[in-house]
């Protein structure tokens, strides 16, 4: 039998004459873990759907445990041994968990009664085998979204895979959580499972990954074991060329005080922050899941009303607002951190993702004026080299760098003097980073001011001129671009409330 519990031989596969594939070869061994890297289009997602039996290849050949499979159903798939954890987790919130894990599959007693008392028994030792022990009766709906994640897992494993496909498991997670998820990678392996893991962090794929596997524009640039790569050669790799700068500078004079947050509080985490953010400057807000970044974003955008404090545009007539709507009156935004659910409209179509804003200035006697409309979604397109297929096109078939940039494009029609960015480069990969990065430059150099809030230290350190580092709802210290590290500002953000009472 063949080494390898997982042969993919020239695969090949178009749609409507566009080749999204052509001939890929992967390979893997049992008991690894295997990294699958590329941007945005590069023929990822058609190569998983092709190992599960969503799609069939035009060409190529798939051999698992050392047998030419053909085509089979996902059911078939599921039964050889093969489970696909897909990013949108596919779980009922009504059922519990144990009868998510065994859905359609749930032990019974004569007659075809269900046996709840081996469901939630196997359940249990499923879980167990995690190293976790959650109430397997508790609905999927109570669950964070890290604990559904390992739901999934169990899932897997309830169906005896030997190779577990992970698609950006770790979009949804940070901080412990992730952690988490690796020591249950790291089992997992250490039990014999393959793991082929999809994922645009570049750092958990150097973390966990044996060999490193990159496509690009549907072909296969190369496998490689990890420790023959660094970051540098994996992102000209992915991306084709070489990237200079990861993160671009710019040169530029810190301007004039633009906004000032007084002792503000929230009925969430939020207790008396403050901070001052100047004209053309990025100021990165830094802390661990749960340190009230995001409650800071909402509470300064006006989606949080303030317990105490106050906030207001300094040249603005002292502008201050108390909704969102009164905020971006004033000239601040926010692009929030999950972009579908709070900062597109999805089902609609890019033409009026960008132009919902200013809607008002386009109509005239109840009529949008059409032309006008078209010229702003034409200069939003160039501006931000958005991706789409026509203006009409469903934001929601859009990649997750082109979403950002509709979210993005829409609210720069607004002419803001400030952009609060939550996790702008969540879920985008590295080509789409950089021209986010880019567009951030674009923005200091017009004069406008951002607040970025990011998990990724990196680029909290790359970007910014300044950084905020927050713990327990309040911020604990401010550190400079030329003395920030990682292991400083982890520092802060882990000290405990007296220790950053005392400093």
């Amino acid at each position: 039998m063949s080494e390898f519990i997982l042969e993919m031989h020239n695969i090949s596969k178009s749609f409507a004459g566009v080749q999204a594939l052509k001939d890929v070869s992967i390979r893997c061994r049992p008991g690894q873990v295997y990294g699958l890297v590329g941007e945005n289009g590069a023929g990822k997602s058609t190569l998983m759907k092709i190992l599960a039996g969503a799609y069939k290849a035009d060409s190529g050949e798939i051999i698992y445990k050392g047998q030419l499979r053909e085509q089979a159903t996902a059911g078939e798939i599921i039964e050889s041994g093969i489970s696909i954890i897909y990013q949108e987790l596919a779980l009922v919130p009504e059922m519990s968990v144990a009868e998510n894990i065994f859905l359609g599959r749930e032990p019974r007693r004569a007659l075809g009664v269900l046996n709840l008392k081996e469901l939630h028994q196997r359940a249990a030792a499923l879980l167990k085998r995690l190293g976790i022990t959650p109430n397997t009766r508790m609905p999927i709906s109570e669950l964070t979204v890290a604990q559904r994640q390992l739901v999934e897992i169990a899932k897997a494993l309830s169906q005896d895979a030997d190779l577990i496909v992970m698609d950006e498991p770790s979009a949804i997670l940070a901080g412990n959580e992730l952690d988490q998820l690796f020591q249950i990678i790291e089992s997992l392996v250490e039990q014999g499972v393959a793991i082929i893991y999809i994922s645009h962090r570049l750092e958990e794929v150097f973390r966990i990954a044996d060999e490193v596997t990159v496509l690009k524009d549907g072909e296969l640039v190369d496998t490689r074991p990890i420790e023959q790569l660094d970051r540098a050669m994996l992102v000209e790799m992915m991306v084709g060329r070489p990237l200079d700068e990861i993160f671009p500078q710019t040169q530029h004079e810190q301007g004039e005080l633009v906004l000032v947050a007084e002792d503000i509080s929230t009925d969430t985490i939020l207790t008396s922050a403050s901070l001052e953010l100047y004209a053309g400057e990025i100021l990165g807000i830094a802390g661990m899941v749960g340190s009230g970044r995001t409650e800071l974003a909402r509470a300064l955008f006006g989606a949080d009303p303030l317990t105490g404090g106050r906030i207001r545009l300094v040249g603005v007539d002292g502008a201050t607002w108390s909704n969102p709507a009164q905020a971006i009156q004033s000239g601040l935004v926010l692009v929030p951190e999950d972009r579908k659910a709070h900062g597109l409209f999805t089902a609609l179509s890019v033409r009026i993702n960008v132009t919902i804003p200013i809607l008002r200035r386009l109509t005239r006697f109840g009529i949008v004026r059409g032309a006008e409309e078209e010229a702003v979604v034409e200069r939003a397109r160039e501006r931000l080299s958005i991706v789409m297929a026509s203006a009409d096109q469903e934001t929601q078939y859009l990649s997750g760098g082109n979403q950002q940039k509709v979210v993005l494009a829409k609210w720069l029609e607004t002419d803001p003097t400030v952009v609060i960015l939550d996790e702008p480069t969540r879920g985008v990969d590295v080509g789409a980073k950089f021209e986010i990065y880019k567009l951030m430059r674009q923005l200091n150099d017009r004069g406008i001011a951002i607040v970025m809030i990011s998990s990724e230290l990196p680029e909290v350190i790359g970007m910014s001129d300044r950084i905020l580092v927050m713990n327990d709802g309040r911020i604990v210290g401010e550190v400079g671009q030329d003395e920030a590290t990682e292991a400083g500002i982890i520092a802060l953000a882990t000290m405990s409330n007296s220790e950053a009472n005392g400093q």
